[in-house]
């Protein structure tokens, strides 16, 4: 894997599975696949298999990279579910999304029995929110399997996160748990090409912990591994215009747009067109800043 520093060409190769991810001077977007009964945003919309694939025919249509599905929600306060009601709920729609698209497919899942069944389906990625450590075999099926991994911060669990988070510095604390965790899945024999790092807007974190991530969101891509930010239709954003969650995309877009002049690789978004149309023109202002110090340096 190569990765330069945000402020020139993004350029990095990511291997998952079968697939080598190239990402160059646009970020990927990586578009969200709710089929849960109680996701935050879109629960209860895409819960049939016909639903779910029409939703990511769409996606690819209007020009996501990657299709990302998950069957538990994370949302705050959420409970768990059990292994067979989650493998219930994603098994059919992966190997149905397979078959209907050409992207890459990532199952947001933090069970390695799970994520093995999705693999064997057709996924690519696991994006999974506790960083390995929800299950002790997670870490040896990615080494195996070769799939990508998405390491996320989350402080506490999704039934606790939002109690009361605290820390010193989340930017320093956040960046120093995600190196550690890549370390250890290094350490588990899988390979950086492999590793996507993920600070988890919204994951135990209060507002100004959210803005201040973001604002400083560059910090993260200095860790040597692609970074993905998932801001779509946070709370963090309805809190600053005051709009309910269908109601922010034109939020989503302020944030995504800092995200992508800050660095990030990756964007995980509902709205994937808006979104896509927001990245691609950021990044296209962000060369051109780049191209001008280069030729007045000259």
């Amino acid at each position: 894997m190569t990765l330069e520093h945000p402020s020139s060409p993004r350029h990095v190769i990511m291997t998952a599975g079968p697939h080598e991810i190239v990402i160059q001077s646009n970020p990927l977007v990586m578009g969200v696949l709710n089929v849960t009964p109680d996701s935050f945003s879109d629960g209860g919309t895409f819960v049939t298999v016909e639903q779910a694939v029409d939703h990511a025919r769409q996606m690819q249509a209007e020009g996501a990279d990657i299709i990302d599905i998950g069957a538990e929600s994370s949302r705050p306060g959420a409970h768990p579910i059990d292994e067979r009601e989650e493998l219930r709920r994603l098994i059919p729609v992966v190997e149905a999304v397979r078959e209907a698209v050409s992207l890459p497919i990532s199952v947001d899942t933090t069970k390695a029995a799970v994520a093995r069944s999705a693999i064997q389906a057709g996924a690519a990625i696991v994006n999974d929110i506790s960083a390995l450590q929800g299950d002790p075999l997670m870490a040896q099926l990615v080494a195996e399997t070769g799939v990508a991994v998405v390491l996320m911060h989350m402080q506490g669990t999704p039934q606790t996160m939002q109690q009361s988070p605290r820390y010193g510095n989340v930017v320093e604390e956040v960046m120093a748990f995600l190196q550690q965790r890549a370390q250890v899945a290094i350490a588990c024999g899988i390979r950086p090409s492999q590793i996507v790092l993920d600070p988890g807007f919204g994951f135990g974190k209060l507002q100004e912990h959210n803005l201040r991530m973001l604002a400083e969101f560059d910090a993260f891509t200095t860790l040597g591994y692609p970074v993905l930010a998932g801001v779509s239709r946070k709370q963090f954003i309805g809190n600053v215009i005051r709009r309910p969650v269908h109601e922010r995309e034109f939020g989503n877009a302020g944030a995504v747009a800092v995200a992508v002049l800050k660095g990030a690789h990756i964007i995980r978004v509902h709205d994937v067109r808006a979104m896509k149309d927001t990245a691609t023109v950021v990044s296209a202002i962000s060369r051109h800043a780049r191209s001008s110090v280069e030729v007045s340096n000259a």
